[in-house]
């Protein structure tokens, strides 16, 4: 059965009433955890030398770590303690796509996906742990079968891996379960798999197709009443859908022809009798969580990390390098001194598929802009970063209450551009509480190239001051700086930089209220890491007289 994010409440109470009467199906096993895979799709390299190993690559992933994330964590126990009577409802939805294992075979053997009943990650007392532990793994993926996938009814977790399907393994059992990919495989390499595994390896094209990762990554949250009542429902992220109104759908480039980029060289598949395959997909997953992945490593032991220091480094360097080189780029249209001012033009395009940023609404890009004088003076500063991981200037930042608006000229060191959705509750107040969220107050996250802003999805809309900007569209956002400049001698050199956070200010310091474990937990260690809490997407510079 598909649900939202919440579940229904319904739905739960009949789950739960199936399980206590006994009426449970024989205890399904149809998943099994990654390092059953390992031995055989590790230790592959292409013919020139690189390491693209599965294996390794998808361990240091987020995908590997969805269990782990600290934030993920403290989010999931924030929700609950604000809606208590919902808290198993919310446990088996968020566990949908971060304990998906788990929680599938759950939900098929008459119960519900648990969260906190599996943590700490460092703390294992049999398989539905180590399920859970191993957050998106390999036969997760490969076994989502193509049944309703691009449909709304595939969203929000919808994913069909075909539980019912009479080849699912009961316990004690070895019957096969098909194990999806895009290669055909061998008969010789099929027998050793379903031999070693008890999958059998089947080839389908599905498996490299967009509507894939749309299951999860595209969410709708349910927000929930003072009784936990339904209330209002919030597209929380649809990455998905803000590419089908790109140019890059049309160019058929899906998702993991950016997130999944193939390897040139044909490579083997596999160390143990692979033969060389044209397109093997790098399982990088690389995205943009630089500081999740940074959190990961320097608190390993804390959060049962198991992939190696330096695979993290690997996987940080590559989600480095995809935002300083893939991401976004700044030009200064125009730059001249006017009338004691310092005037700038600075455009900044996005340059990937989606919104900029896109995904957990907890993400935000800022245009930092300093101004400096012949002696190298800062006569004027825009989007600096505080230590504590606030940016100087934001509204929101500065008070719970406020919405830092879109600018299309900024003449202060208060204003700043801030690409960002904001949420807002039912009596209109900014929040960070998923559950909480009715509507947004604003979006104005850059669109990609061919999005037409008139006529986005609700959805996907650009919502605030942004929607009625001339100069905020597919071709980027142009935004004037006019600085005073009198009393200060040129010639003037003009800093602008795109910066981005995956996690916000105030998402992380809205966090201190909650006195849980979890909670406390992330925010000593935000606060341990807050002043490298963003990453430089793109800047220029120039000088003028």
């Amino acid at each position: 059965m598909v649900t939202r994010f919440l579940g229904l409440i319904a739905v739960a109470a009949v789950v739960s009433m199936v399980a206590m009467s006994g009426q449970r199906n024989p205890h399904a096993e149809i998943f099994a955890t990654s390092d059953q895979c390992m031995a055989c799709h590790n230790g592959l390299r292409t013919p020139s030398g690189e390491d693209v190993s599965i294996g390794a690559s998808w361990r240091a992933s987020m995908m590997a770590n969805s269990s782990r994330d600290p934030y993920w964590q403290a989010g999931v126990r924030r929700e609950v303690t604000d809606h208590p009577e919902a808290a198993q409802a919310i446990q088996d939805g968020c566990a949908t796509c971060h304990m998906p294992m788990s929680r599938t075979e759950a939900r098929i053997n008459g119960s519900q996906g648990r969260v906190f009943d599996h943590l700490p990650v460092t703390r294992e007392s049999g398989r539905t742990d180590r399920l859970a532990h191993d957050g998106v793994a390999c036969s997760m993926c490969h076994q989502i079968t193509d049944q309703n996938l691009g449909t709304a009814a595939s969203f929000t977790g919808g994913y069909v891996v075909s539980a019912a399907d009479p080849g699912a393994r009961r316990a004690g059992s070895r019957k096969e379960r098909p194990m999806f990919g895009p290669f055909k495989i061998e008969r010789g390499m099929t027998t050793i798999m379903r031999s070693a595994t008890g999958f059998q390896p089947t080839e389908a094209t599905h498996i490299r197709q967009s509507e894939v990762c749309a299951t999860c990554h595209t969410l709708v949250t349910q927000a929930l009443g003072p009784k936990g009542e339904v209330i209002g429902e919030l597209p929380e992220q649809v990455p998905f859908q803000e590419w089908k109104h790109s140019a890059f759908a049309a160019e058929e480039r899906s998702c993991q022809s950016c997130h999944m980029p193939v390897v040139e060289e044909d490579t083997p598949i596999a160390s143990v009798l692979g033969a060389p395959r044209k397109g093997l997909a790098r399982h990088t997953f690389v995205g943009g969580n630089f500081f999740m992945q940074r959190m990961l490593n320097r608190y390993r032991a804390d959060l049962g990390v198991v992939a190696t220091s330096a695979d993290l480094e690997t996987s940080l360097k590559a989600t480095v390098d995809n935002l300083q080189k893939l991401t976004a780029e700044l030009s200064i249209d125009r730059a001249e001194r006017a009338g004691g001012r310092v005037i700038a033009d600075v455009r900044v395009r996005n340059l990937t598929g989606h919104k900029l940023p896109t995904g957990y609404p907890s993400r935000r890009a800022w245009l930092h802009v300093t101004v400096r004088d012949r002696g190298g003076r800062v006569v004027f500063e825009s989007g600096a970063l505080a230590p504590n991981g606030a940016i100087t200037g934001n509204d929101n930042d500065a008070d719970a209450l406020g919405v830092e608006p879109h600018h299309t000229e900024i003449r202060t060191s208060e204003q700043v551009q801030i690409y960002e959705s904001v949420m807002g509750d039912a009596a209109g107040r900014p929040t960070t509480g998923l559950l909480t969220g009715v509507r947004y107050l604003k979006d104005n996250r850059l669109v990609p190239r061919g999005f037409d802003k008139s006529r986005a999805d609700p959805w996907i809309a650009v919502i605030g001051a942004a929607a009625q900007d001339e100069d905020f569209g597919e071709s980027g956002d142009r935004v004037r700086y006019a600085v005073d400049v009198i009393g200060a001698d040129g010639p003037f050199q003009i800093d602008a930089e795109l910066r981005f956070q995956v996690i916000g200010f105030r998402w992380a310091d809205n966090l201190r209220l909650y006195k849980a474990e979890e909670t406390t937990r992330f925010v000593g260690y935000y606060d341990s890491m807050a002043s490298s809490s963003s990453e430089l997407l793109a800047a220029i510079r120039q000088v003028i007289d």
